[in-house]
């Protein structure tokens, strides 16, 4: 009987088998095609039920059109990063070359994001940031600020559905954070019927029975 050709699975470890490499492969780990990071990007509340923080992300949720609590709580794990970042640099001295370094780069990154302004460039007011920050500077956001959707809902509605571009980038991804600089190239996309592209399906459909009903007369 030919036996199947199941190539790298051969070297995976049995249930009461000991690990052995491929032939000519001693020491190697088998060859994988690929690589995924599994590590989650949120982190849930370690007491699910307080009513206080209950009430105040559900506010947060209805005011920026977040799909689910899970959004905010990604934006929360961001935010203890940064906070971490910068406790752990005020503890090293003024003129400590780690702290200059790191410390310059970090508040950069937040002037780039527009999360502070110029003028607030000590590591302090890295610590003062708050969720709400982020949340104004991501994509759903600045386009129902700037006039493009109707609602903080159909905003989503628009980038999901492809009719928001950043520069000459088509960004289908609401929680898309926005750089400064970036902030006045955000504008309908050149294919959608919005930004002068061609009409979407129902309207030419439309188009189409009316042009019908007219040569019938």
């Amino acid at each position: 009987a030919v036996k199947p050709n199941v190539g790298h699975l051969a070297a995976l470890p049995t249930p009461g088998r000991r690990w052995r490499y491929p032939a000519g492969e001693s020491g190697k780990m088998p060859n994988i095609g690929f690589y995924r990071n599994y590590g989650k990007t949120y982190k849930k509340p370690r007491r699910p039920f307080e009513k206080e923080r209950l009430d105040a992300e559900l506010k947060l949720v209805g005011e920026y059109g977040l799909r689910n609590k899970r959004e905010l709580w990604r934006v929360q794990v961001v935010l203890s990063k940064i906070r971490n970042a910068a406790r752990t640099l005020l503890t090293l001295d003024d003129k400590d070359p780690k702290r200059i370094f790191e410390g310059q780069a970090l508040m950069r990154r937040l002037y780039k994001y527009g999360l502070l302004n110029e003028t607030q460039d000590k590591l302090d007011y890295a610590l003062a940031l708050q969720p709400n920050d982020f949340l104004e500077r991501r994509l759903q956001t600045l386009v129902f600020k700037q006039g493009l959707a109707k609602s903080i809902h159909h905003a989503r509605v628009l980038i999901r559905q492809k009719h928001i571009r950043v520069g000459k980038q088509v960004v289908d991804v609401p929680s898309f954070l926005v750089r400064v600089d970036s902030q006045k190239h955000v504008d309908f996309a050149l294919t959608s019927p919005f930004g002068g592209g061609r009409p979407g399906r129902v309207k030419r459909r439309s188009a189409k029975s009316k042009g019908g009903e007219e040569d019938d007369e």
